[in-house]
């Protein structure tokens, strides 16, 4: 007789599904084989066939067992030869899912390469047999030996502390030319050498190479990989298998890899911490250095965050309860510069004292003393940057005789004027036109830009300084591969003399050259209703001074110019001593007062809709809907639902009400309390419009 066969195996398996379908936990799948939790596997859903994760394998406790096992579907296919995610992994999801209030399934999938997602297990298996070389351990050459740089006295004592094994994050707080990244080198391979993999994050893809660069350099003979949006879906999967396998010893990555799983993971660092890029903005919202400081303390191991400016959130962890912080991180000080030099003297000019020009004209870009300052430098041969954080020619083209502006169709917002390929272009929709010849209202032909971009800046200043080499670097002049690359390298090797860029010039670049940096219009950001605006350009401004005089035979006569109209505010002034403690005490206090983060947390609640009328309609029921909560639990304030700050963006009104708490537990508690309500009123709501909601904890801008 045939032995009996064995009683398929019940398992639990997370599938991306959106948010509205309130499908927030596993779905309850047979397999004719135990699968161990974490297995990659493809699952029937409907008339589809989708891949998933095992979550809770043969033999556990099921999340919900309530659908008899006649009536489930089978497993089709098991990606054979892939490592199940590590429980760290899967710990690190789901606290995200839980905290993020996302699905489980959702996080769980978005998070992996999208190749891997979208390939089934005969095409998984030839993807193996051609990956078997890269993915094979040992091929590289043995680790070479390197000449290190010596360190400082202040490198020394924060590898010391950081030799000492401790259970709180770690704040390096190093001026701009202090020498972090040579911190993080050394920590590194500390990692190395006991056989653990490092994880190394920067917060934009611009940065990476440069890194990429020095850390082969360093680590010549050892695998390392990088993972950002840059790489092709083949090359992220390669990447990331290797990261799975283990074979990958160092990776280098944006906020994504985060989620990276490494079998050996030893350090993490997260280098330039501050940046908002860390945070995503659609999707998950997650924030990717809070979730390195998480998973650091699940996997027990060190986190490094790197900064010339913190964040305001993590500057008060790392002080002192004395001092009136929170004391859970440990602060690393490295305040001067590698080789003692000093940073650049700032120099800030009153535009209010200068001249205006004639009557009707824009006043000229850069005040008459900056002019002189940076012919100075071209004649002995030195580089200059001029940070513009406004991309395009100008903001907007104007007509004088009917008042037309050239506002986007699709959005409440000004279309930009890009003079090299004459076109109007809006930087939220993407839709672009030609420029007309005539104002489209009235027909007259004298339609003029107002303001100033980066591109119409680079005009400027090769007329200002027509024996000068002037360059330009900003989104629209590195859209193709190489391209951005090709201009760093042209900046570094000195053939240019006047660099023009936005900020993604202003923050992690050694330039050697330069020894004059101004901003050209900061004034912006003083007054903005973002709370956090403040911080954003005190960051960015200290962030560009840090690129001049990073040669010690040049940093005695590098300056940082401010151009602006309120030379006296407390912004510029502790600017002027850079004071980032100053200045952060300002801040804190401010949001003390009004309670804000640090102090409490926040979250967002987000709606789009046809119409501004039905976002609001939705944001108004939600809230009518889940007050009963908010007043039993007695710590949650919930405010009225406004207009986003960019209301309309490509015909899709958007509107938002912000959620409030003196607890980050009570606020969590409330939000998951409230989600499964939420659902029910946006089916309500269909009718009135809706298109989507999402709730975003710890916003970035309210």
């Amino acid at each position: 007789m045939p032995a009996p066969s064995s009683p398929p195996h019940r398992l639990g398996v997370v599938i991306e599904a959106p948010q509205h379908s309130g499908l927030w936990g596993a779905l309850d799948y047979l397999s004719d084989r135990p699968l161990p939790a974490g297995t990659l596997v493809r699952v029937p859903l409907g008339k589809r066939v989708v891949t998933g994760v095992v979550w809770t394998g043969a033999g556990e406790p099921m999340l919900a067992a309530s659908v008899a096992a006649s009536d489930l579907k089978a497993v089709i296919e098991v990606l054979d030869g892939l490592p199940p995610m590590p429980l760290a992994w899967r710990q690190l999801v789901k606290f995200a899912s839980a905290y993020y209030q996302r699905s489980l399934g959702e996080m769980a999938l978005m998070v992996l390469p999208p190749e891997l997602r979208q390939l089934d297990a005969t095409q998984w298996a030839r993807r193996l047999k051609r990956l078997d070389k890269a993915l094979a351990p040992g091929l590289d050459a043995a680790p070479l030996e390197v000449v290190l740089p010596d360190l400082t006295a202040q490198q020394s004592a924060a590898l010391d502390a950081l030799a000492v094994p401790g259970d709180k994050p770690y704040l390096l707080w190093g001026s701009t030319g202090s020498g972090k990244t040579e911190v993080y080198l050394r920590q590194a391979q500390r990692a190395l050498g006991q056989g653990r993999q490092v994880l190394m994050m920067v917060p934009e893809i611009n940065l990476t190479p440069q890194l990429e660069q020095r850390v082969a350099e360093r680590f010549a003979g050892r695998r390392i990989v990088s993972l950002h949006s840059g790489l092709t879906p083949a090359q992220r999967l390669r990447n990331w298998l290797m990261a799975h396998y283990g074979h990958a010893e160092l990776v280098l990555g944006t906020r994504l890899s985060v989620f990276t799983p490494m079998p050996r993971l030893g350090l993490i660092v997260v280098d330039e911490e501050h940046d908002p890029s860390y945070k995503q903005q659609d999707g998950a919202r997650y924030s990717a250095r809070d979730l390195a400081v998480y998973r650091a303390r699940l996997e027990g191991i060190p986190v490094i965050l790197g900064s010339a400016t913190p964040s305001l959130e993590t500057w008060h962890n790392a002080l002192p309860e004395a001092e009136g912080g929170a004391g859970r991180y440990t602060c690393l000080a490295m305040p001067a510069r590698v080789g003692d030099g000093d940073m650049p003297k700032v120099r800030v000019v009153d535009l209010s004292r200068s001249p205006k020009g004639n009557a009707g004209q824009e006043p000229p870009p850069l005040a008459r003393e900056l002019l002189d300052a940076i012919a100075k430098r071209v004649e002995r041969g030195e580089q200059s940057l001029l940070l513009l954080n406004r991309r395009g020619y100008a903001p907007v083209l104007h007509c004088s005789d009917c008042g037309w502006k050239s506002g986007c169709p699709h959005c409440s917002a000004w279309r930009v004027f890009h003079r090299q390929d004459r076109s109007l272009r809006c930087h939220h929709c993407g839709f672009s036109e030609r420029v007309p010849r005539a104002c489209p209202d009235c027909g007259n032909t004298d339609i003029q830009p107002v303001g100033r971009g980066t591109e119409r800046l680079e005009e400027q200043m090769a007329a200002a300084f027509p024996q000068a080499r002037v360059g330009r670097i900003d989104a629209d002049v590195v859209k193709h591969k190489g391209t951005l690359e090709a201009r760093l390298a042209d900046v570094h090797a000195g053939e240019v003399d006047v660099l023009v860029g936005t900020q993604m010039v202003a923050k992690g670049h050694d330039f050697r050259r330069i020894t004059l940096v101004a901003a050209v219009n900061p004034d912006g950001a003083l007054f903005a209703s973002d709370f956090r605006a403040a911080e954003r350009q005190f960051a960015l401004l200290l962030q560009a001074a840090g690129r001049a005089g990073r040669d010690a035979d040049v940093a005695g006569h590098s300056e940082m110019w401010v151009q602006t109209y309120h030379p006296m505010h407390p912004l510029y002034q502790t600017l002027l001593r850079y004071d980032y403690a100053d200045f952060a005490a300002q801040q804190l206090s401010e949001r003390k007062m009004a309670g804000l983060p640090p102090y409490a947390s926040l979250a967002m609640l987000r709606a789009e809709a046809k119409t501004q009328e039905g976002a609001q309609a939705f944001l108004s029921a939600a809230v009518e809907a889940v007050q009963h909560l908010a007043d039993e639990m007695g710590q949650i304030t919930l405010y009225p639902a406004v207009p986003t700050p960019v209301q309309r963006v490509a015909n899709v009104e958007r509107a938002q009400l912000m959620i409030e708490s003196p607890q980050r537990q009570a606020l969590q508690r409330f939000l998951t309390q409230s989600q499964a309500i939420w659902l029910a009123v946006a089916k309500e709501n269909r009718r009135s419009g809706l298109i989507r909601w999402a709730v975003d904890v710890d916003p970035l801008s309210i």
